[in-house]
């Protein structure tokens, strides 16, 4: 290679005084705001001596490792939860009245949701390890005392380093001299296509895509070789940047732990405050003596805490997580699944994740006629075509696609159906655009053999190779940034094959059109030489080369993307665009996608003078951003999220890392995406799909419907039990049910049959619904009266079935039993009321449910059988056998509820046609 040539005495570099040295931030800023290399000295390579004084004043090329929290101080974060308190009252509670049992039950579920918030948090303080593996390992570096092969944590401002192709650039660097160098900077920028490079020095504000005379830290050489000064190490590197600003991004909690954390908080206050009123109005009132009040007051506290909702809560969540499995994508902390439900606005990535990161031609002119080309990527199913019909293969379009094929160092393998690369991506391109256009690259290579070439350099801006058919015929064929090819060419080959003067001024309209539709232009020329030559020289192109046409590239979008952006905008999610590409290509791919507002792009430059005002009221007009570093993505997630919008954010690249973070659900690419992008997520595509967004976001809404099915189901169950015991508190009666019956239907019954609400499939206008605001409550509205009303019917059927079996039989512990179990059965017809909360229950599909609805109702009529006639829950719960005629009032009870609330949905309706739940 020819970076092995380069020896010590031979390289000049630049230099950063000694005896100046400036900490680490100073340093950055004077070098970042350098634009031209006259402000840096050349001096010969760094000394041993000089080293190890920059080491010492500069630190090692490496990103500081971030203190990350101890184990006891992530415990401590999960328990500091108001409905984990609750828990633990419940669990006190529980065990004061003697019933270890459910108060274990109690301790395992907040283990349980313990368990798992500290597990993920865990997970998630790893993003910062995976963006320190993005650095490179080792570098090739010239010193006083020659070439050297070190590591990469030993490189300081001023030394010289060599690129070779497969290198991952050891640190920022400010490049000396390029040959063919190309360097791959999507982890940073997101361009799709590797970037050239030159020597040349950038405008001083020059977005960070546009420094082409810079190689930044963890980018990845392409082709070429290069040398560079290193300008920045560890932290001061672009890389080291986003890292520090990743650490300094806070993740949001999710909107539904913040409804639960509200919720429980409210509900802790209104249950000490009533157990405080009704304790002294027991104490004037009921004539009770003072332990038996207490006890009374204690059990109305079990009563009115809904002590399985947590467990209901998890399972609901853990099933959508299980659902989204399915669809390809992994939920990484197991909340954020809810939150897809409320998101409002996806701002997502463009390479790879709404395009599929694979160059193609998608437009070919030649002559008077402009082609399209069809297909995806690199997929070679394809045709070219003209006004909407298979374009006619002429020999000039067969020229052009021989010249597209023969000048090209790329190849393609299909092996398992899939198209693997080797070489540049948009060499490859143009040999599937050959393929298209009916051309034999097989044949072709073997009938045209290469006899010399003219490898593509930054300074002559062309490829050029030489090809002779079997019959001794050279001919040159060359492509190029069309600007560069026009200059050499005196003539160009028409549609028809003929050949005509060219006309530099149609060509130039013609580029700046392909341009303003965001392609990549590509001119393709060739030129005959006489029978015979084998040698090729850039003065030989100098005259007589002749125009074939050109051909525009673009990362395509995905097909899929479209129809899921499509199904977005009707579920009224706002569909964001942010990259770090060009203006004309975002906004050319945006169109193609069918974003709204695709016509308007802001660039990072102009986000940068925006004031925090302007750049909310901006970021929610403004569907497009493009040349956008991290920061700039940042802005604009938090810009959204204070317009109260509930922000997903996809990406796949390190510079998207810190958006992730910050979004209230980060999405990443798993099989295209960088570690550290897949770290900061909290929901990972193992497809890369953005139609899989649309997919969660369905599932999503589905959780948190289920989870406002759960709780209007729980909530009636406590109301009524607790409204019941208030009742007879106030009246100076026995209680219906006792405290440990009240723990009985609490933690069994009730949940084993809220269970099957997370099971319930999507409602089927689920995604024709707009998003619900961030701050909407889970009881509001229609939930609030049905809560009420529902637990008005349980304390009218709990105290009818008390005072039947006290009048007919006289026995409390026997009016009690019918009591538990009369609750039980209004709860079990109550499910199949709350499944459908607008419209009718009683129909076939309603009646029957799902099997696991069935299998719930059998598995609480086993156990009320078994709590209700084995002797064993006799002594503990003071329960007594039930006659037939008891079982029957009891199921009575039960259908009454459910035609009551049949009544009234039905009345609801009429009266309010348009509204939902």
């Amino acid at each position: 290679m020819q970076s092995r040539s380069w020896n010590a005495g031979q390289v000049p570099v630049l230099s950063v005084d000694s005896s100046n040295v400036q900490p680490p931030e100073q340093h950055w800023h004077t070098l970042e705001a350098s634009s031209a290399r006259e402000q840096l000295e050349a001096t010969n390579p760094l000394s041993a001596d000089e080293v190890r004084s920059r080491l010492a004043a500069y630190g090692p090329n490496r990103l500081p490792e971030g203190k990350a929290s101890g184990p006891l101080a992530r415990l401590g974060r999960q328990l500091r939860n108001f409905l984990i308190y609750v828990l633990l009252a419940a669990a006190a509670i529980t065990g004061a009245l003697g019933h270890w049992v459910d108060a274990g039950v109690i301790m395992a579920v907040v283990v349980i949701q313990t368990l798992v918030g500290f597990i993920q948090e865990g997970k998630a303080e790893q993003a910062l390890s995976a963006i320190r593996h993005m650095l490179a390992p080792k570098a090739r570096v010239i010193r006083e005392d020659g070439q050297h092969q070190i590591d990469a944590a030993d490189l300081v401002p001023g030394d010289t380093i060599l690129l070779e192709p497969g290198d991952r650039v050891p640190a920022d660097i400010r490049l000396e001299k390029c040959h063919n160098l190309k360097i791959e900077e999507a982890i940073l920028t997101g361009e799709s296509e590797a970037v050239e490079k030159s020597p040349e020095p950038a405008e001083k504000d020059a977005a960070l895509g546009d420094q082409n005379g810079m190689a930044f830290s963890g980018t990845m050489v392409s082709t070429g070789t290069g040398r560079g000064v290193v300008v920045r190490t560890g932290s001061a590197t672009e890389i080291g940047r986003i890292s520090g600003l990743l650490a300094r991004t806070t993740s949001l909690k999710t909107p539904l732990l913040e409804q639960m954390d509200r919720f429980a908080r409210v509900l802790s206050i209104i249950v000490i405050v009533a157990g405080a009123a009704i304790f002294a109005g027991g104490l004037v009132f009921s004539g009770l003596p003072f332990r038996e009040l207490f006890m009374a007051v204690v059990g109305l506290t079990v009563a009115a805490i809904p002590e399985g909702l947590p467990a209901i809560l998890t399972i609901t969540l853990a099933i959508g997580v299980r659902q989204m499995a399915r669809r390809q994508a992994v939920v990484r902390r197991m909340p954020v699944i809810e939150s897809l439900g409320a998101v409002s606005v996806i701002c997502s990535d463009k390479t790879g994740t709404l395009t599929r990161n694979e160059m193609m031609v998608t437009t070919a002119v030649q002559g008077h006629r402009r082609l399209d080309v069809t297909g995806e990527g690199y997929e070679l199913e394809g045709v070219v075509r003209q006004d909407n019909q298979p374009a006619e293969i002429t020999g000039a379009l067969d020229e052009l696609a021989r010249a597209a094929a023969l000048c090209n160092d790329a190849h393609l393998d299909f092996q398992d159906g899939f198209p693997r690369i080797q070489g540049d991506p948009m060499e490859a391109a143009l040999k599937v655009f050959a393929h298209k256009a009916a051309f034999d690259i097989e044949a072709s290579a073997s009938y045209w053999p290469r006899k010399d070439e003219i490898p593509f350099d930054t300074q002559t801006r062309f490829m050029a190779t030489l090809n002779h058919d079997h019959h001794g015929h050279g001919v040159v064929y060359i492509k190029g940034a069309p600007e560069r090819i026009l200059d050499m060419c005196e003539a160009e080959l028409a549609a028809d094959g003929e050949t005509a003067a060219l006309d530099r001024a149609r060509w130039d309209q013609v580029i700046a059109d392909l341009a303003s539709e965001g392609l990549r232009v590509l001119a393709l020329a060739r030129k005959s030489v006489p029978r015979g030559t084998t040698d090729l020289a850039v003065e030989d192109l100098d005259t007589g080369v002749e125009l074939l046409g050109l051909v525009g590239l673009l990362d395509p979008p995905r097909q899929e993307a479209i129809r899921a952006i499509s199904d977005c905008h009707d579920a009224g999610i706002r569909v964001k665009m942010i990259t770090g590409d060009h203006a004309l290509t975002a906004g050319a791919i945006a169109r193609k996608l069918g974003l709204r507002n695709s016509e308007r792009v802001l660039t990072g430059k102009e986000l940068d003078g925006l004031s925090a005002e302007e750049l909310q009221r901006l970021a929610t007009e403004v569907d497009v951003f493009a040349r956008t570093s991290p920061e700039h993505k940042l802005r604009l997630v938090e810009a959204l999220q204070a317009q109260h919008g509930v922000v997903a954010m996809t990406g796949d690249g390190v510079n998207d890392a810190p958006a992730l973070k910050r979004a209230d659900v980060g999405i990443a690419m798993g099989v295209k995406g960088s570690e550290a992008a897949r770290e900061a997520s909290s929901v990972v595509l193992l497809d890369d799909n953005f139609a899989s967004i649309a997919a969660a976001v369905r599932e999503g809404r589905t959780v948190y419907t289920n989870l406002k099915k759960g709780i209007a189901f729980m909530l009636p169950i406590n109301g009524g039990e607790s409204i019941s015991l208030i009742t007879a508190l106030l009246l100076g009666l026995a209680l219906p049910i006792s405290a440990l019956q009240i723990l009985w239907v609490n933690m069994v019954s009730s949940v084993v049959l809220a269970m099957t609400l997370a099971f319930e499939p999507p409602e089927p206008d689920v995604m024709k619904q707009p998003p619900r605001p961030r701050g909407q409550s889970l009881l509001q509205g229609f939930l609030v009266w049905r809560v009420f009303f529902v637990s008005l019917l349980f304390l009218v059927g709990i105290f009818a079935a008390w005072f039947w079996a006290m009048h007919h039989h006289g026995n409390q512990s026997v009016a009690r039993t019918l009591a538990v179990n009369t609750l039980v059965a209004m709860e079990v017809f109550y499910l199949f009321a709350v499944r459908y909360l607008d419209t009718p229950s009683i129909t076939l599909r309603g009646v029957l449910g799902t099997p696991v609805v069935l299998g719930a109702v059998a598995s609480v009529v086993v156990l009320q059988l078994l709590f209700t006639y084995l002797p064993w829950f006799h002594n503990t719960f003071e329960t007594r056998p039930l006659s037939l005629e008891m079982l029957v009032f009891a199921c009575l009870a039960g259908v009454s509820v459910l035609v009551i609330l049949e009544i009234e949905t039905w009345g609801r309706r009429c009266l309010r046609p348009g509204e939902l739940n």
